[in-house]
């Protein structure tokens, strides 16, 4: 991927192209090491007017004409945000951890660097769509913004048995060791998360399955069409900002790429 690339997924679409998205990596943008190249976020330290032109860039392969991509600032937690009119991304954007509309032409996205995002589509009764994008860390997953997301959206009208949910680009078992500690809050909650949990390449530690365990929270609240693009952040190094990767290597700070969808 040496040049901006949009990816998505065949089965994650609308049959009357209701909606448009992206899941981008991190090449083909402007900005300088660490962040090298399409870095989009206000949280690092690159310089705002790089991460401008960055999102122009992705805008326009969204076929926006104005720059502006909505985002949030993202805590790790279980809130998210109901779009309604305009705001400002670098300024004004409130701490939350998912967006959600029915707006047109207003792309939402969410940043990261090895957690889970996930993109939404639904349809009201009338047909009309509503769109969510979350921020699932390990974190943000285990408080519920994946069931936080689906309330915006049923706020919104949304008939939830329509709901499409996508996976993009995370950081996947085999890159993800954890402490055995990291374990008892899930386990905590629900004694079957067990099995997102195996064996890890040293005796003291555990792998730790997130994308499969975000697919699990989806499906819990029913959520009936769940796809996963399988991209793994961590060892697609050419590809993907990471930030365990990142902390591996001793950088100070990293950039993070985008996943977008808007209402055509």
């Amino acid at each position: 991927m040496s040049n901006l690339t949009k990816i998505e997924l065949p089965q994650f679409k609308a049959q009357d192209n209701a909606f448009t998205y992206g899941f981008f990596g991190k090449n083909g943008g402007v900005s300088p090491a660490p962040y090298d190249s399409l870095n989009i976020s206000y949280q690092s330290g690159d310089k705002p007017n790089h991460i401008h032109e960055n999102r122009r860039r992705i805008a326009t392969q969204l076929n926006r004409d104005l720059m502006e991509i909505y985002t949030v600032k993202q805590v790790h937690g279980r809130d998210c945000l109901v779009v309604t009119g305009d705001y400002d991304s670098e300024s004004e954007a409130p701490d939350a951890d998912a967006l959600v509309t029915d707006q047109p032409n207003m792309p939402i996205a969410v940043m990261t660097a090895d957690c889970v995002p996930i993109l939404f589509a639904a349809r009201k009764s009338n047909n009309a769509p509503v769109i969510g994008a979350a921020h699932a860390g390990w974190g943000g997953a285990l408080k519920g913004i994946i069931e936080s997301t689906l309330a915006a959206m049923q706020h919104l009208e949304a008939d939830l048995t329509t709901v499409q949910a996508c996976i993009g680009p995370a950081i996947q078992k085999k890159s993800y060791e954890v402490s055995m500690e990291f374990a008892a809050p899930f386990l905590d909650g629900d004694e079957t998360s067990e099995r997102f949990f195996s064996e890890g390449q040293n005796p003291d530690k555990l792998q730790f399955d997130l994308p499969a365990y975000v697919m699990a929270r989806l499906a819990k609240v029913g959520v009936k069409q769940i796809f996963d693009l399988g991209l793994d952040t961590y060892s697609l190094k050419d590809d993907f900002f990471s930030y365990r990767r990142a902390t591996h290597e001793g950088q100070s700070d990293y950039g993070r790429q985008a996943s977008v969808i808007m209402i055509r």
